[in-house]
């Protein structure tokens, strides 16, 4: 869609014919020239799809801007590349005992002076494994995903058994239990530690 040479000068004639004094070659041909580029950047803007063949912009093209556009449009340009560390362990490992000591004072903070009630176990247990996670990931151990399980199970003098099954990573996964235990309920907490490159 861009304008060819004589559409240019009829279109400049036209805008210009009362303005720019005939006589005057330099200025008339100076004006026609600014109104052509005009037109043109104009068109890039508007238009939906790629303009090939356009000249790079000039600094007073880049003047029509602000700073803040300019830092916009430098930052989208940039691409980020990382060189490759080849580093196959975590910088920080997953340290069970401190984990381990975190959740048994969440569960006995949160449970200590709590009574068993079925319809509220489920949403107290949610709350209870989000709060975990969380003291988990501001631990800082890098390179690890978490599965954060919490049970309350009423005691009815029944016996219980819990077992997990996993795909594991012997060398760097691990796992953390914590148990608090109050006179209607028993609640167990379980920490999976899943290493992620």
């Amino acid at each position: 869609h861009r304008l060819q040479g004589n559409d240019t000068i009829l279109k400049c004639q036209k805008t210009f014919n009362n303005q720019i004094p005939k006589h005057n070659s330099k200025l008339y041909f100076f004006f026609c020239f600014k109104k052509y580029t005009q037109i043109v950047k104009d068109r890039m803007r508007s238009s939906s799809h790629e303009v090939h063949g356009t000249e790079p912009m000039d600094d007073e093209s880049f003047a029509e801007f602000g700073k803040s556009e300019i830092f916009t449009l430098r930052t989208s340009m940039a691409k980020i590349r990382y060189a490759n560390t080849y580093k196959m362990e975590p910088y920080r490992k997953f340290q069970a005992h401190l984990v381990r000591n975190k959740a048994q004072h969440i569960l006995t903070q949160r449970l200590q002076e709590t009574k068993y009630n079925g319809a509220t176990s489920s949403f107290l247990c949610n709350s209870i494994s989000e709060e975990i996670l969380t003291a988990v990931k501001d631990m800082g151990f890098d390179r690890y995903k978490y599965v954060v399980t919490v049970l309350i199970l009423q005691k009815t003098g029944q016996a219980i058994k819990i077992s997990s099954r996993w795909v594991w990573d012997v060398a760097r996964d691990n796992w953390v239990s914590a148990k608090c235990e109050t006179e209607s309920f028993v609640s167990l907490a379980l920490i999976m530690a899943c290493y992620y490159e």
